[in-house]
This record gives structure tokens, sequence and C-alpha cells, in this order.
């Protein structure tokens, strides 16, 4: 290499040469500068997993101070010289090193951060890293969780994270039900949702397509920040934002397949009127003129097999279009999503949706501001029940196989049962759901606004506006019809109902917090004022008397009548955290939020939440030395308080009719009479909460495993209380608080991320126990009867409570030597005498079993090689008893129709059996709640299973890439469960639990996708 002191000396004595030694020696003198300052070193930088470019990438030279990031196709530049070190590193993405040689170009492909522990996670009105958590938070795993077809976000988590239940069903638009952590309350256990910052009521209107992370808060240390509204727990739901970048585009695309995998056994023509006739004829009538073929009625050609008629295959189809991109000051992500399922029944019925959200982000200097704009307008076809709480598919099964579906001399064209021909009272569903109009609308307009200020270092003020508003419309039309005897509607009793309203939710979040670090030592403060307001609104129609073909609107009717109702409900509330750790060893979190309501009088409407925990890292500890494959050990506990505050608008204030009177003596005196009694006292729910738990990683944390146990004790919860009937209240009962549970449990998750080959795969499972004890119930501790439920003190909310089948009675000597059973005959089931007075009462009866799974797990599965992936998602639960109410209902052996079970009933010559014989009436109570109708609740389902390809793109396609997959939902299930699914969502009413009345059954789908981005 030239020296600079040798181009000076060749410049002194060969200056009168030629010019061109001149231009050479500059030449070389600038070779040699460029040499010192290093040299160019480009290239691009991409995701090892789709390939595509990475902005935002930041590139450093490793010991200085020089840096560059790539730009919006995965570029860069920077100059280095010949042996450093560039470092590479993105949020998400492993950082990675490459040592420069003689190269001038390097292109890097980034593979993601499999350390779960580096991951940062949304906590209330924050975030946090993972491995500094002190509190109990799910993280759900997004990839593993998309892969569930669903329109509802609250579906995603079922199986996800421990301690978590969900439960579904197969109708379009259904309700999810979610508990985190048990049952703390006899009123509302729904979890808390908050969509990027916003409070929601429930986040079915929401596409889950667009949602980049969730995260479940499930204990006080983690939601008391949420103070009276977290008492339930917290999801807290993430969507997508706009990130530094050229335009990106991206397509979603599904299409799925729906039936109904299993089907109930139930008898035929010849069967049901077998069974049916000998019923009669053990009652001592005659038979029915339809089932008897002696007779000129009798039905021979008519045999409806009502589950092949009324089940078809449903449709589901998401499509989604996305365009997200932008640069510092200002990035954007939009996403629209349209979602259709078309139910498998052979009826109207359907959920339909379209949704756009918008989110923008930017920042500029010191000051960072964002927005969210929302609208969803989605429309949903009900199924119709005759007789309230009465599901259609207990209707399906019931239908009698005489009836046909169709009858054109009918009104209507659908057909109906007779009651002389054949005197059964059967509802013909699919007739029912295809004449009445019963639609709801909705349409959700989300926005919210927020502008965050660094006053000074560390120092930030944050305000956040935000506005949430639902309009609904429900419309039901109940034309003229005679579907059968029982099931006519007459022209004065068709009937339209119109329901109409809107619901507002404002809030104003004014957030300071501070961070700084001194030392070893870090501080995170946080400090809030929240307002919020809720107005409701609703006006309701009716009108009466319809001819058929008439228009079905209010103006047409004979008779109409209305009426609106509103109110409003306002909050305040002042929030603070404060996080403290200590060399990245020991950890403090603690949080105190007031809250203040009108739901209660001024005395008891303010109440204070608290929470504090802490975390112990001590693989970090000098003194505690691990071997190389033990990378963590960490411990963390907390205790706090929350509340719930479920309670009716202004009821805390009696209601009394003024204007009535009472007759003294023939007088009509004026008087003043209470409407509906109250306790002015009536204050918050509380549920305290304690855990301790332990976090271990292995193998360079690629294994890690966490074990935690927790207890939750919630108090002065709200009951309805009896009273007498002297006080003229109505209901006879007061709400006060008055009772109490505990729910307390193990929960266990694991998590295995191998990433190190071509082969890539990962493993996750959770495993969560659960007990539940009712504590107190009301003021007398007097039970709380269900269906086929008792709920009592120092046992389970809703523990199954029934009669024990103890035989068949074989012959009058076997009647006579029993206990005493009221209208019991030969053949009639044995109940046995529990308490051995001589008997069989109310007081024979006993607890068969809990309904609350005593487990739940779920266990996930995803592998990648070259261009193919690979998933499943195994879920389960147990422990748990089920009262099979369909099952009932086709066993009563009256005149609905029957499980095949059923043929096998009890006669002279049949007693080797456990089915009685069947009478009309069942004067025995043979279908009385008792263990013959209650099954084991455990199951384990393949919840979902796909495969997908990604197609190999060229580099200069306008498609940067292509996936197409088919997946597979609900495929199978091991259970010994007689239903159609032993996971059901119907009937939660807190105190009648595990009774199958008839959900929609959960369908198989098979779905077909592809995914391309532009």
């Amino acid at each position: 290499m030239i020296t600079n002191q040798r181009l000076f000396f060749y410049c002194n004595f060969l200056l009168p040469k030629k010019e061109w030694l001149l231009a050479l020696m500059m030449l070389l003198f600038s070779a040699n500068q460029m040499s010192a300052q290093g040299k160019a070193i480009s290239g691009v930088v991409t995701s090892a997993q789709d390939k595509l470019p990475l902005p935002g990438v930041n590139i450093m030279i490793k010991g200085t101070k020089t840096v560059t990031t790539t730009g919006f196709d995965g570029e860069y530049s920077i100059k280095a010289s010949q042996g450093d070190v560039l470092v590479f590193s993105f949020i998400g993405f492993q950082n990675q090193e490459i040592t420069v040689g003689n190269q001038s170009k390097i292109d890097l492909a980034l593979g993601e951060d499999t350390n779960k522990l580096n991951e940062v996670v949304v906590v209330g009105y924050g975030t946090q890293k993972k491995a500094d958590l002190t509190g109990s938070i799910g993280v759900v795993d997004m990839e593993a969780a998309k892969k569930t077809v669903t329109y509802d976000p609250a579906k995603m988590l079922q199986g996800q994270v421990a301690g978590v239940t969900v439960q579904s069903s197969g109708e379009p638009g259904g309700f999810v039900n979610v508990k985190i952590r048990g049952i703390n309350s006899f009123t509302n256990n729904n979890p808390l949702f908050v969509i990027d910052g916003m409070i929601v009521s429930n986040p079915n209107d929401f596409a889950p397509g667009d949602i980049e992370s969730m995260q479940v808060l499930k204990d006080a240390s983690a939601a008391a920040i949420y103070g009276v509204q977290g008492a339930n727990g917290v999801v807290i739901i993430t969507t997508k934002k706009g990130k530094s970048g050229k335009l990106d585009i991206k397509y979603k695309s599904l299409v799925g397949f729906q039936n109904v995998a299993k089907t109930w056994d139930v008898t035929d023509r010849v069967g049901y009127q077998k069974i049916t006739s000998a019923a009669e004829q053990n009652a001592g009538l005659g038979i029915a003129p339809g089932n008897d073929p002696n007779s000129p009625s009798y039905i021979k050609n008519v045999d409806t097999n009502w589950q092949k008629e009324a089940f078809k295959t449903g449709l589901v189809q998401n499509h989604s279009l996305t365009f997200s991109g932008g640069a510092e000051t200002l990035g954007y992500n939009l996403n629209t999503d349209y979602f259709k399922n078309t139910s498998y029944l052979n009826s109207p019925q359907d959920y339909e949706r379209y949704s756009m959200n918008l989110n923008l982000y930017g920042k500029k200097g010191k000051f960072k501001y964002g927005s969210k704009i929302g609208y969803t307008k989605s429309g949903k076809e009900n199924f119709n029940e005759y007789n309230g709480g009465e599901s259609a598919i207990v209707d399906l099964l019931g239908a009698v196989p005489t009836m046909p579906v169709y009858d054109s001399k009918r009104l209507g064209g659908y057909g109906g049962t007779d009651n002389l021909t054949q005197r059964a009272i059967s509802m013909n569903v699919i007739g029912y759901n295809n004449l009445i109009t019963n639609n709801g609308q909705r349409s959700r307009f989300i926005g919210d606004i927020w502008g965050e200020l660094e006053i000074i270092k560390g120092l930030k003020y944050k305000l956040d506006l935000s506005y949430d508003r639902l309009d609904f419309q429900n419309r039901k039309f109940i034309p003229p019809s005679d579907l059968g005897w029982y099931y006519i509607t007459t022209n004065d009793e068709a009937s339209l109902d119109v329901d109409n309203g809107n619901q507002q939710r404002t809030f104003v979040n004014n957030l300071l917090t501070y961070e700084i670090t001194l030392d070893k030592h870090k501080i995170d403060a946080l400090g809030g004022w929240i307002q919020e307001r809720n107005d409701y609104y609703r006006h309701w129609s009716r009108g009466v008397g319809y001819t058929p073909g008439e228009i079905s609107q209010i103006q047409y009717a004979d008779a109409t009548s209305a009426g609106e109702y509103k109110n409003t409900l306002t909050n305040i509330s002042y929030l603070s955290r404060l996080n403290y750790s200590y060399d990245d060893r020991y950890f403090i979190t603690g949080n105190f939020r007031q809250d203040k309501t009108s739901l209660f009088s001024e005395d008891n409407n303010t109440a204070n939440f608290y929470s504090f925990s802490g975390a112990w890292k001590l693989s970090n500890e000098k003194f505690i030395h691990l071997p190389d494959w033990f990378n963590t050990i960490k411990l963390r506990g907390g205790y706090g308080e929350l509340g719930n505050n479920t309670l009716g608008v202004y009821a805390y204030s009696p209601t009394i009719n003024a204007f009535a009177g009472y007759d003294f003596n023939n007088t009509l005196a004026p008087g003043t009479t209470v409407v509906s009694a109250i306790d002015p006292n009536v204050h918050w729910e509380k549920t305290a909460t304690s855990n301790v738990a332990v976090e271990l990683g292995f193998l360079d944390n690629d294994l890690q495993i966490t074990a935690e146990y927790y207890q939750k004790k919630s108090t002065d919860l709200l009951i309805g209380v009896p009273l007498p009937y002297s006080t003229g209240a109505f209901p006879a009962s007061i709400t006060t608080n008055a009772g109490a549970v505990k729910n307390s449990g193990f929960e266990f998750t694991a998590t295995y991320n191998n990433n190190h080959h071509e082969f890539k795969y990962n493993i996750s499972a959770n495993l969560g126990t659960l007990k539940n004890e009712v504590l107190q119930i009301g003021l007398d501790g007097n039970p709380i009867y269900g269906a086929a439920s008792k709920t009592e003190v120092g046992r389970s909310i809703g523990e199954l409570y029934t009669y024990q089948v103890a035989g068949i009675f074989q012959n009058a000597a076997d009647l006579a030597s029993s206990p005493t059973q009221t209208n019991a005959g030969v053949g009639d089931l044995k109940f046995a005498d529990l308490n051995g007075d001589g008997q069989i009462t109310d007081a024979d009866r006993k607890f068969m079993g809990v309904t609350i799974p005593k487990y739940s797990y779920g266990i996930n599965f995803g592998a990648n090689y070259k261009n193919w992936d690979f998933s499943m998602f195994w879920q389960g639960s147990g422990g748990n008893k089920v009262f099979n109410g369909l099952y009932r209902n086709l066993m009563t052996e009256q005149y609905g129709n029957h499980s095949v079970d059923a043929l096998n009933y009890w006669t002279p010559t049949n007693t080797n059996t456990n089915v009685p014989r069947p009478i009309i009436g069942d004067p025995n109570g043979n279908a009385r709640d008792s263990d013959r109708f209650i099954e084991s609740g455990d199951y384990i389902k393949l919840q979902t299973l796909e495969i997908g390809y990604s197609i190999p793109m060229p580099k200069d396609l306008f498609i940067q890439r292509a996936k197409v997959y088919v997946n597979g939902q609900n495929l199978w299930i091991i259970s010994k469960y007689k239903g159609y699914d032993p996971d059901f969502n119907y009937n939660d009413g807190l105190f009648s639990r595990g009774y199958d009345a008839g959900s929609f059954p959960n369908p198989r789908t098979i779905s077909l996708g592809v995914e391309v981005t532009f």
C-alpha cells in the first residue's frame, strides 16, 4: 500500500514529467483516503419466514455510533471497513452479526425471535417486556389462534390460554361464552374486552384477521388497573398498525363448507308408532288412529327423517383486503373485511358482516399521535322459538316421523300434526323458521384519537378521546299460518315486533407517564384520570292482526302499541401504577384505581381497588450457577382486589305506585304501594386474588415452562333474597350483597421452539385446573335450585342434583316390598330411598357431580419445511358431568319422537333392560331428573388442522408472496357423550349449568384459503 509520505516524495521528483503521472498520483491518493474511511456495503434484509423485505431494520457497526436503517424495500447502505462487525436488529427478530470481508454486498434473511421472553406485550394502559412481568398475563399465539375460522375473536381464545374456558355453538353469529379462572359472580362473569385501548362490551363486531396480538389479564395484579370492570379478567386486543415503508397490499380469501358431523339415532315411523302405541295401551287408552294399522286414518306413507331434511351443507366465507405503509410522520393500516356464514339448517338463518378498520400512527419530534376509525355493519337472521327458551334443536329431534315437511293444504305450505289423528303436538321446525321473518341489524362506529407529548425526557402526557356508537334494529314478523295442532297462528294472533335503538359510549383518558433509569434502578410510573359516559335508548312498536299476504308493517296492523326507554350512566376513575426494577433481578409493581359511578347511591358509589406484585429473576443472581442448558429461573407472586358493578340502572332506588288503592268496606281508598323492593345500601362486589408462579427456561430459552397457583375469593356478591309476599314487591325478592364464592387452581404452560434447522417446529401446551366453592348464599344460606341442579354453601355452583335409579319394578311383589313411590307400576323405574324414610320424595335427591370442568387444556403443534407448513390444535376439558336434556326428551316415551334406545322398553317378556315401560302421562315420573341422563363431560377435540404451501415467486413479479392452504375445524372428537357435542353453549344461567337443552351443534368445517401479498 502506498503511504502519504511516499506520494509526497514522488510528486516532488516527478512533477516535470508528463501530466498524466500527476493525475495517477492523485487517483492513488484518493483511493488511499477511501481505504482509510471504509467502503460502501449494501444489500437487502428480508424475513426468513416469508421472504418479504423488512423496512426499518437497524444496521450498526459494532462498537461505534455508525448506524443506518433499511428503506421501503429492505435496502440499506453503510460504509464499513474490512473486519468491522455489522449488527442487524429488528423487533420480533433475532439479532445477527456479520463480519465484513472483501464483499461489498451483504443480503440477509432475519429469523423470527423465538425467545418469547423478549416479546413486548400490551398491558393495561401501556406495554411491558414479557420477561419483566410480575402479574399473570396469558399471551395468545396469534399464528395458531387465527387458524380458527370464526366471526368472533373471543372464539379464538379456546384452548389457547391456561385458565380460560370458551364455549360456543354452531349458530351463525351466536354468542361466545368466555370465562377466566372460574365463576366469580351470581350475575355476570363475562370478561372485559379492550381493543386498541378502547373498552368494549363484546368483540364480535371486529374482524379477527386484523388482530395483531391478544393478551389475557388473569389476576388482580395485572387487571387492577381496570378497577371495577376487571373482576372477571381482561382480554386486551391490539389490531395491526401502519409501519414505515412502501405500500403493502395483502389479500386473504377463505371459503369453507360446514355440516353436522354427528346425528342422533331416533326412531323412524315404525319405531315411533310402536313405542307410542304401547304407551297409550299401558295408560288404558286407545291407539291414535294415525298409528293404528286397523284404522282408515293409519299413516304409512309418511316417514320423515327430520335431521336429514333439516341439515344441509352450510357455507362460510371470509375475504379481506389490507393496505399498509407510510412514513415516520404518518403510518397507516387499512383493513376491509367481509364475513358470511349461512346455516347448516334448512332455513334462512345466517350471519353477514362488513367491516372496516383504519389505524393511523405518526411521530414528529417529541410528539406522537394516532387515531382509529372502525365501522361495522352486520345482519343476522335469528332462529325462532315458539316457547321462550325452547331450542329449535329440541323441536327438531322431537318432531314425529308421521308429520310431513310440506303440505300444500295447510296455510303456509308446511306440514303439521292433527290432534285427532296423531294426538301429537309436534313442531315443524323447518316450516316455522322459513315462515317467520326474524332479523337483527347492527351498525357500529368507533373512533379514537390520541396525542402524546414528551414534556421533558422520560415524562409524557397523553390525551386519548374515544367514541363508540352501536345502532340496532330487530324485526320479527309472525304471519298467519297452520303448522298443525297447537301451532296455528290466526289472523288475530299474527304479529309484528320492531325494536330499535342505540348505545353510545365515550371516554376521555388523561394519562401521565414517567420513565427513568438511574444506574441499575429503573422506574416506570403512570397516573391517570378517566371520564366515561354511557347513553342507551330503545324504542319498540308492536302490531297485532294481519291477514295472509298483507304487508308486514306496523300501520297495517289491527292494533298497535309502542314504548320507549332511555338511561345514562357516568363513571369517573383515577388510576396509578408504579413499576420498579433493580439490576434486572428484582421487580415490583403496584396498582391503584378509584372508581366512582352513578349506578349506586352517593353513599356507596365510590370504591378503591389495588394490587401489588413482585418478581425475582434468580437466574440473574451471581451466587446462583446454572448449567449452560438451564437459562432462566423466575419467581413471581401478587395480591389484589377488584370489583364488579353488574347492577340494573337506578337499582338502588325503590319503585312505587302512587296511584294504588285498596278496598275498605266496599270503598276504594287511595294509597301508595311498593312495586319493587330495593336495598338502598347495595354496593360493589369485590374479588380478592392471590397467586404465585415459577417460570423456567432451558436450552437458550427455546423450552419455557410456567407453573402457577391462584386463588380468587369474591364477596358481597349481588343476589336476590326472597321476601314475604306481604311486602307487595314484585318480584318477591330484593337484590342485596349477600353472596360469596371462591375459585382456586393450578395452571401449567410449556412451549418449545426449534428453529435451528431447515425443518422448524414448535409445540405448546397448557393445562388449567379449577375448584369452585360457594361460601355464602343470601342471609340464611338457603340453597338455590336450577335445572337438575342445586347450589349450596360448601359446594360448587350448579352441581347436578337428581334422583338415583335403583332398577325397574319387575312384578307386584317387588313393587309392594319397595319404598312407597307414588303412582308407580310394574315396569316403572325404581328410585333409591337415600334418606331411608320408606318413601320416595324430593329429599331422596343427591348431588351427582360438578358441572364446571375441573380441568381444561390445549395443545398446539406447528411445523415448517421449505415452502410447506403444517399445524394442528387439540383442545378439551374434563372432570365434569353433563345432564343430557336432549336425551331425556327422547326417552320420555310420550307423543314426541323417541331415541332408538327406547325400543328396548320393559315388557313382561323383556325384563333385562334399563328402559322403563312407556306410558302416556308418565304417572311415576320416569323422566324426572335422575342419573340415567347424566353423562361424563370429558372430551378431547381436534379443533383445527391446516396444511399450507407458499408458492415460490420471481423477484421482479408484482406478487411478493402467495400461499394456499386447506383448513379443517372440529374434525374429530373423542367423547362418550351421546349428544351432538359435549362442548355446548346453552343455558349459562350460572345456577343451571351443564344442562344440554339443545345447543346448536358445532359444525365440521373444511375450508380452502389463499393469501397474497402485493
